[in-house]
Order: structure tokens, then sequence, then C-alpha cells
């Protein structure tokens, strides 16, 4: 990456910041989007970086209400801060994203990061209602709304979740939200996949199922005393602390990468990895985490399996010069030519992150 003492902003609105990204792309100043920070090694090194344009002053609830279970935040607010203010409802956001905590809203919609309760809430993309953006042009654009049942026109919202920060800089977002459950129940085991598929195969579903390369199997349970209890007695499993699920959250190696894959390929794949290098995978989503130990060329013959496999290998991060090696990405998918085209059209100039994303 050539940097040269970027100029660093904190806007305090979003009519701020989307002044100051005008500005720079006017000067065609390459501009890095930065929110937490947590996700900064993903994508490619970019080519340039003048301006680093921080969301973290951007931290207020603009509108909750509890009985619609809505809430809309502006993007530089950190997880942590928004779950505390829908607690004092008996509300929550099912995100636990890795690397946690001092994730923002926006950081977390700009990278598609997830965690363990995927498996039964989705991604943020399922309950993301509302989104409002900044453009390198300067002006603000909203997609959604503030109501659940918003479908009129094009999803323009969705082209912002998981692009990086590369078509323009999120400052708002609106959530549908969920009630805290009214029990919550954790129990592990040590029998490697037969265990896992033995967690989602149980007549309450599991909220998240993890397991990990020494074997161990975690599965949560969320829903009425009754019915855990139940399931949770059947299984006859350790029941494991509560904060089981923070301290894997905490989870961020120097170097890894995302696989995701058919369900009915990951273990396959899993068991192709080098001996020694941990890994942790959820096995109902057909997602893995790899704790790289191994050379380059390793890493690229793994993400040749993973893709023969129908399925993507995804740096999360890397020093430099292994991530320069290796790429960030992978194989362009078949939708590359209409991925430039939008790049194109949102930022002519190239100012969003230059060569970190896809396109």
């Amino acid at each position: 990456m050539v940097v040269t003492d970027p100029t660093v902003e904190t806007p305090a609105s979003a009519e701020e910041l989307a002044r100051l990204l005008r500005e720079a792309a006017a000067a065609k100043m390459a501009v890095i989007p930065v929110g937490g920070g947590r996700a900064s090694g993903m994508g490619d090194p970019p080519e340039r970086a003048d301006v680093l344009l921080h969301t973290t002053r951007l931290d207020r609830v603009v509108e909750h209400s509890q009985s619609d279970m809505v809430v809309s935040v502006e993007a530089g607010i950190t997880l942590e801060a928004l779950q505390s203010e829908l607690a004092k409802a008996g509300q929550f956001l099912p995100l636990d994203p890795f690397h946690s905590p001092g994730h923002t809203v926006g950081g977390l919609l700009a990278t598609g990061w997830t965690g363990p309760l995927r498996l039964r809430f989705g991604s943020p993309r399922d309950f993301l209602i509302g989104i409002r953006v900044a453009l390198p042009d300067g002006k603000l654009a909203t997609g959604g709304g503030r109501v659940v049942k918003n479908v009129s026109g094009y999803d323009m919202m969705k082209l912002h979740y998981g692009a990086l920060g590369s078509l323009g800089v999120i400052v708002a977002a609106s959530f549908k939200v969920f009630p805290k459950p009214l029990h919550d129940v954790t129990v592990s085991n040590e029998g490697g996949w037969e265990a896992a598929e033995t967690a989602l195969s149980t007549p309450l579903g599991p909220s998240a199922v993890e397991l990990s390369s020494d074997g161990t199997v975690l599965a949560r349970y969320l829903g009425s005393p009754q019915a855990v209890d139940r399931v949770v007695s059947g299984l006859e499993w350790d029941e494991a602390e509560e904060s089981v699920w923070e301290k894997h959250s905490h989870s961020a190696p120097e170097t890894w990468a995302r696989i995701t894959a058919p369900r009915s390929a990951l273990r396959r794949l899993v068991g192709s990895l080098p001996e020694h290098d941990r890994w942790w995978a959820s096995p109902g989503v057909g997602i893995a985490h790899w704790v790289i130990r191994a050379d380059a060329q390793s890493v690229r013959d793994m993400r040749a399996k993973v893709e023969a496999a129908g399925g993507t290998l995804v740096m999360l991060a890397a020093p430099e010069g292994f991530m320069r090696e290796v790429g960030a990405w992978g194989t362009a998918p078949k939708t590359i030519d209409i991925m430039r085209r939008l790049k194109k059209a949102f930022d002519p100039d190239g100012v969003l992150n230059p060569g970190r994303f896809v396109v």
C-alpha cells in the first residue's frame, strides 16, 4: 500500500462526512472508510490511501420503536453500545462477530462479518431494513426504510452489504430487532463432527453450533425454559458457562481465512487443512475459519480445493506481503462484469478503497 501520511477525518454528522467525501473525490484523493478497525485486515492492500474517513463520531441511536421492534442508528455506533440500548427494552440484535468487541454497525455491514448465531438468525442482510450511504458525489442516498414491510423499488441497500465501502460510505442503518430469549443454555461435548450433527438434529433447533479442531462442540439453545431444558436433558451433555461465547467472539488470529462451502463438503475440506493448523467451524451453515500457519502455496492449494467444491476461501487478515502472495478473494465471481459496471456507476474515479475489494 502506498501511504504518505494520510489525512485523518472524523466527521460528526452524515452531511459533514458526505461533504468531505465529495471534496476528496473531486481532488482524486483515495478515501479509506474506517469504522471500528476490527476488520481492517480484510481485502487486498489498498493501492493508495490519502484520506482515512472515520465514522466513530456518528454514534447515535436515531430511533428505537420498541413496539415495532425496529431500531435506526448511525453507522459509527459500536455493536456493544447498541446491544446495551436494546437490552433496556428486553431486545437484541443477533450479531456476535469474531474479533469483538469494538465493531461498528457500519463496519459489520460493509464487511458482512457474522458469528455463530447466523445458524438461527441469518446474516445482518436478513434483518437489515434500511440504509443511508454517502456517495462520492456528496449525495446521501437512502435505501429501504424504517419499517419491516418495505419492498418498493429496487433493493439498492443490499448492494452495499459486504462491498467493503467500495461503492459508498454507510452512515446509518435500520434493523428489525428480536426479543431477548426467555432461556439461554449452552452445552458442550467432545464428540467432533458426529456430536455436531446430533446437536443440529434435535427437535428444538439450536441457535448456534460450533466445532473446534480439538473436537469440542458447543451447542446453544434459546427459547422457552421447558423446551430448552427438555432438549438439553435429552442430549446429556455438559453445561458450559455463559461466558464461553464472549471468549469465542474474541477469536482473531494474525493470519486467518474464512472458508464457505456446501454443508455436504465442509467436513472433507476441513479435513484436508494442514494437520497442525487450528480451525473452528459452523457445520450448520457451511462455514469454517482457518488459523493459518502454512505457507502461501498451501493456501492457494486449499483455495483451489474449496472452489472446486463450489465454495470460497476469503482471507480475513494477514501480513501485507503474505496477503499479496495469496490474494484476498480468489477467483473472480461470474458476476464480475456487473460488479465492475456498478463500481463505475457509483465511484467513477475509483476513489473509495482502491484495490481493496474484488473490483
